[in-house]
């Protein structure tokens, strides 16, 4: 019997195929040693002995490792999105080193995965975390990772729900799509995820979008404050699609995790990544309070740079007049504590 094939909610033609790749392939070759990379994300110094005592200060974080890796602290829980520790990707090399060392990332208590891609679910780097790892993933993936030899796995179609000690995940769609050999192509679904803790003591500081533009900020980081428990949406990745109204619709966001790499060229990518432009229009979409942008400044996955993507971000935003403190450009390895508290410097 042949493996169920996920589609995605509207009808696009998804560029796949051998002879499109062979197209890109030949094209970027000039393309891409006229290409800036000289500009990589930079690190900082990792706040370990904060991140290691999630489950006594119980304060929501967010800490960027690199591409679409995060840990997550809320309710007390470490959550890892999309895990990849990987040196290369492909032939490759990592642009920039992970944010947090894996040796030293705290125990896991779930795993996000977004989809089955290699830049996004690395076997390797999921064996390596510890914690107990309860893996939430798409529709059609748990059968695979179970022949991996795990086995505290749970599938979700989307727009179903898993509570745990406290927080509700949803599995969300997004336009995409999956394959790691030539026989499992869309054998498994793709998403994101929202990330709700069933209830805040503390309003957001930011009020609705649609609202006031006062932006309450921590007075030695800098960086705002948002809330002691907020609703975070990982978008995994995507395209851009209608589908981010209908989660702006159904959820009260306060932050978003878009990306916006992996875009160029745009006749080739475009079904499936977002542009930096798209990303924004995204987040608009879905009313989210705060942008933190990802997927770009690990691998060279396309033929656009991390620098391109930060300064066409940067250009729409100001087109768009959103205020700056709502999008949060975060160095690999810094931790923002999403209540306030003082964060570590650059190198």
């Amino acid at each position: 019997m042949r493996p169920k094939k996920f589609v995605n909610i509207e009808p696009i033609e998804q560029h796949n195929s051998f002879k499109q790749f062979s197209r890109w392939r030949q094209e970027r070759m000039s393309r891409v040693k006229q290409k800036d990379y000289s500009y990589t994300v930079p690190n900082v110094e990792p706040e370990l002995s904060f991140l290691h005592n999630c489950r006594s200060h119980k304060q929501p974080s967010i800490t960027w490792v690199g591409h679409s890796t995060f840990l997550l602290q809320v309710a007390g829980l470490n959550l890892i999105t999309d895990p990849v520790w990987s040196g290369q990707m492909a032939f490759q090399k990592r642009l920039a080193p992970p944010g947090i060392p894996i040796e030293d990332v705290p125990p896991i208590d779930v795993v996000l995965i977004s989809h089955s891609h290699y830049d996004h679910l690395n076997i390797q780097s999921l064996r390596r975390l510890g914690g107990r790892k309860q893996l939430l993933v798409p529709a059609g993936l748990s059968s695979k990772l179970k022949l991996k030899g795990f086995t505290n796995v749970k599938e979700l179609h989307w727009w179903e729900s898993v509570h745990i000690h406290g927080v509700k995940f949803t599995f969300v769609p997004s336009q995409h799509w999956t394959r790691r050999n030539p026989w499992d192509s869309n054998s498994s679904h793709w998403g994101g995820w929202i990330i709700e803790p069933y209830a805040s003591s503390m309003p957001n500081s930011m009020g609705t979008s649609e609202g006031t533009t006062t932006v309450q900020t921590d007075g030695k980081t800098g960086r705002p404050i948002v809330c002691e428990a907020p609703t975070i949406y990982f978008a995994g990745d995507s395209g851009y699609f209608q589908g981010f109204k209908e989660i702006g619709r159904r959820f009260d966001i306060d932050v978003a995790l878009m990306p916006i790499g992996a875009y160029e060229p745009e006749w080739f990518m475009g079904p499936q990544h977002v542009t930096p432009e798209e990303a924004l229009q995204a987040f608009e979409d879905t009313g989210a309070r705060w942008f933190v942008p990802m997927h770009y400044g690990a691998f060279k996955l396309a033929d656009d740079t991390p620098r391109e993507a930060l300064d066409r971000l940067e250009a729409e935003r100001a087109a768009r007049e959103i205020i700056e403190e709502r999008i949060v450009v975060l160095p690999h390895g810094e931790t923002w504590k999403l209540a306030g508290g003082q964060g570590p410097q650059p190198k």
